[in-house]
C-alpha cells in the first residue's frame, strides 16, 4: 500500500509540474511483482483517477523491476490540450 500510494503522489505531483493531472492521464502501465497485491493497487488507484471513466490500463505481472525494493512500477501517460 505505501508503496502505491508514494506511486500515485509522485505521478500526481510530476503532472502538477507540468499544469495537469489525473483527468488529463489517457493510460497507465503498471508492472506489478505480485498480482495478490491488486485489490490494495486498485483501492490506492481509485482515489485518484475517475472510476467512472477511467484512462486505459495495462497491468502485467513481472519477475522483477528497476530496484529490488520496486514492488510495482506505473508508467503513466497523459494528453494535454496544445
Amino acid at each position: 500500500r505505501a508503496q502505491a500510494e508514494r506511486v500515485f503522489e509522485n505521478i500526481e505531483a510530476a503532472l502538477a509540474a507540468v499544469g495537469a493531472d489525473f483527468s488529463h492521464v489517457v493510460k497507465l502501465n503498471i508492472y506489478l511483482l505480485d498480482h495478490t497485491q491488486l485489490p490494495i493497487l486498485r483501492e490506492v488507484r481509485d482515489r485518484y483517477i475517475n472510476t467512472a471513466a477511467p484512462p486505459a490500463s495495462t497491468l502485467i505481472e513481472v519477475r522483477s523491476l528497476a530496484r529490488d525494493e520496486f514492488l510495482l512500477e506505473i508508467e503513466a501517460i497523459a494528453s494535454l490540450p496544445a
